[in-house]
């Protein structure tokens, strides 16, 4: 497997470089130590053409204004926390409402905006990208040091495994995934919407308006939600129920039924193309997002369309600091947060 070092661009003083990864019959993917972005992944259709199947910004600078975290690391806690608030052992923090009323996605300058130090480590078949980086005492309301590292490492049979580690000096909530936009379709002018979609999950978080969880899990079963059998995106996003109308698409957590890590808990098929993604991970909750909201948004092609892409986002559940039933997102001193999650991309 070769690796490419390039010159990105430079923000803050601090010099920040693409990162490329290539196999022996050319998919790659390039990566860059700003946000911890996985700027492009080219893999190949049925037919062995060769095309990159995720959505992004074309230069850095781009990527610096804001953007909808294409394919950026996210943190300190990744989806909403209600009215930018929680209390944890007694003590309330504010966090900032980067949504408002609520906080979202680590808030206005979080882990998809940091300069990651790194190091690339090779082997025959596979490459590494260690990303290291410290989220600060009260960084964005949050307590604690936080001192993080994520892995990218590539591998010959075309898979993305990201594996999480973070330690910390304080109690804090710690809830960290990858926003990766794909259209394995690898034509970005196009919409997901002839993407077919399965997932593993019998229940998800209800709502209120606002994507906030009531607290409780309801079942898939007889709602447009209901992915444990597969379903083609354009045939059911026009489901009339309030759940789809006020999203205007999907954008809801699936709580993951029970599994082991090697087995798969969603799967996205593009038949034209023949290319497949599939998701594994070691966490309770995946966030599936349509891209309901990319219309106009400037990227990679130019300006993009709404559903241009899909994200499936590995996570504890949405408001977890302030859902005690829900599992724990505490990250403690002495205890370590460690996850792992894996994309692959075939086709069949």
């Amino acid at each position: 497997m070769e690796v490419e070092i390039r010159k990105f661009g430079e923000l803050n003083h601090g010099s920040i470089d693409l990162i490329t990864f290539t196999g022996i019959d050319g998919p790659s993917v390039s990566i860059t130590n700003y946000g911890g972005i996985v700027h492009e992944w080219k893999c190949r259709d049925r037919e062995g053409v060769l095309k990159d199947i995720l959505l992004g910004c074309k230069d850095l600078e781009q990527y610096h204004e804001r953007h909808p975290y294409f394919n950026a690391i996210v943190g300190r806690f990744a989806n909403r926390i209600a009215n930018g608030r929680f209390s944890l052992d007694g003590k309330k923090y504010f966090l900032h409402t980067n949504l408002p009323p609520h906080h979202l996605h680590g808030g206005i300058d979080g882990f998809d905006r940091k300069i990651w130090e790194y190091e690339v480590a090779t082997s025959t078949d596979q490459c590494t990208l260690k990303l290291h980086a410290k989220s600060h005492d009260m960084e964005e309301g949050y307590p604690g040091n936080v001192q993080m590292e994520v892995h990218y490492t590539y591998t010959e049979d075309n898979k993305l495994i990201i594996h999480y580690r973070a330690v910390t000096d304080k109690p804090t909530p710690l809830n960290l995934t990858n926003h990766c936009y794909f259209n394995l379709s690898g034509d970005q002018n196009t919409t997901i919407l002839d993407h077919a979609v399965c997932i593993r999950a019998d229940g998800f978080t209800a709502t209120d308006d606002t994507l906030i969880p009531t607290g409780h899990i309801l079942p898939v079963q007889g709602t447009p939600l209901d992915f444990t059998t597969e379903k083609i995106i354009g045939q059911v996003i026009d489901d009339q129920s309030n759940m789809l109308k006020v999203t205007k698409g999907f954008d809801h957590n699936f709580v993951i039924t029970e599994h082991q890590m090697d087995e798969v808990v969603a799967t996205v098929c593009h038949s034209p193309s023949g290319r497949r993604l599939r998701v594994f991970t070691d966490r309770p909750g995946i966030q599936l997002y349509t891209g309901n909201w990319l219309g106009g948004v400037m990227g990679k092609p130019g300006k993009y369309k709404d559903f241009a892409g899909l994200c499936l986002e590995t996570q504890y559940f949405p408001d977890s600091p302030n859902r005690p039933e829900f599992p724990d997102c505490i990250l403690r001193p002495g205890d370590i947060f460690d996850s792992v999650t894996i994309y692959k991309i075939d086709t069949f």
